[in-house]
């Protein structure tokens, strides 16, 4: 009989109402709270990066307050229910490419940004959520893992708005984009000889993209990747700039506001793409460190809730944000160490941005919403 009460107890507490804010807000704290500290490392290097100039870190925290305010309202939205409206999202984001094709805003060669008066926003990084969202939701309408035909509707889907995108041109959120659906279809669990296939067609791309889709200036900045020296006052000045930058800083760093390629405006795009330049400089490579274990626990709280997702919608989702967020602290980090051609791609929670901001927060809330599932089935 005691043990029949204690089982009686057990499953009312199982069942019990949120005793938290957390847990009423269904929010995911060993995912949130690296998150607010990367929001806050970012604000401290913003203000150094930026000048000293409070403008630009308020305008930043603002940013910040947006996303979070994305995340609460996605957090409380059942998956189901995100998965029913994932086409229309897509069919969304999609639209407005093509409006950007036709009447975007152009900035330093690139017409990548639709204007509302008031504000500006860029469609394509809405796509970055959109993509995986109706990928996942395609290949679980079928048997696991997908069949050839599911494959080639999934990868339909993913070439569109990858192309439109790139023709804006903006080849490195294309790239990103088209490997946030990719890491859907590689999870659902195709085969390897799938695998090989694509493979090859992306090698035997590689010619007819470099004749007919690249523009002179990403060819040159490709190029440079193999020589920056070759033109040091060029294409080569970024690379060059940001390398001397991180090896500057050594160990400690210089320290906070003391970087002189930033300092002194040597270090281009210092606010947005090279970033992370300006925290190696004053900070050292031990600030590196520390960052990269924030993003490290991210992404391994990422990986936990697509274990122990409740569907397979789920868990496909949970892998494809987390990769994909994976994927553009590599590729920054990378581009700026002179190990990946500069490609334009911002460095999560760290650069300045509005649209990139808030659809991480708005990826951040889909795990949390796949994270608190369970919680909210059991209640």
């Amino acid at each position: 009989m005691a043990e029949y009460s204690r089982f009686l107890e057990g499953s009312q507490q199982a069942f019990a109402k949120p005793r938290g804010p957390a847990e009423w807000l269904h929010l995911d704290l060993p995912l949130l709270l690296p998150v607010i500290m990367l929001m806050a490392v970012g604000l401290t290097v913003l203000f150094s990066a930026s000048g000293e100039d409070w403008d630009t870190v308020i305008r930043q925290a603002r940013n910040f307050a947006v996303g979070w305010l994305v995340l609460l309202i996605t957090a409380q939205v059942r998956i189901d229910t995100i998965r029913r409206w994932s086409g229309v999202l897509y069919a969304l984001a999609l639209s407005l490419l093509f409006l950007v094709l036709l009447f975007g805003v152009g900035a330093k060669g690139a017409q990548r940004w639709l204007s509302l008066g008031f504000m500006r926003f860029q469609p394509s990084e809405i796509m970055k959520i959109a993509m995986p969202l109706l990928v996942a939701a395609w290949v679980v309408r079928y048997s696991l893992p997908p069949r050839v035909g599911v494959t080639a509707v999934a990868l339909l889907i993913i070439a569109v708005p990858s192309i439109v995108i790139a023709l804006q041109p903006d080849l490195g959120t294309a790239i990103l984009v088209a490997a946030s659906g990719a890491v859907v279809v590689f999870m659902a669990g195709i085969s390897w000889w799938q695998i090989s296939a694509g493979v090859i067609a992306a090698i035997a791309a590689i010619w007819p993209a470099w004749l007919f889709l690249l523009r002179d200036y990403q060819k040159q900045r490709i190029l440079t990747l193999f020589d920056p020296e070759a033109d040091r006052l060029g294409a080569g000045w970024n690379i060059i700039q940001s390398k001397t930058a991180i090896g500057s800083g050594g160990w400690s760093g210089k320290g906070w506001l003391q970087g002189t390629q930033s300092q002194l405006d040597f270090l281009p795009e210092s606010q947005t793409d090279f970033v992370i330049a300006v925290l190696a400089e004053e900070w050292g490579f031990r600030g590196v460190i520390l960052l990269l274990a924030l993003y490290s626990a991210v992404v391994a709280r990422g990986f936990w809730i697509s274990l122990t997702a409740q569907t397979s919608y789920g868990r496909l989702l949970a892998s494809a944000i987390t990769l994909t967020f994976c994927v553009y602290v590599i590729v920054n980090m990378g581009m700026v160490a002179g190990l990946l051609p500069v490609v334009g791609v911002p460095l999560p929670f760290i650069s300045f941005g509005g649209t990139a901001i808030v659809t991480l927060m708005l990826g951040f809330g889909i795990l949390t919403a796949i994270s608190t599932e369970k919680r909210m089935i059991a209640q």
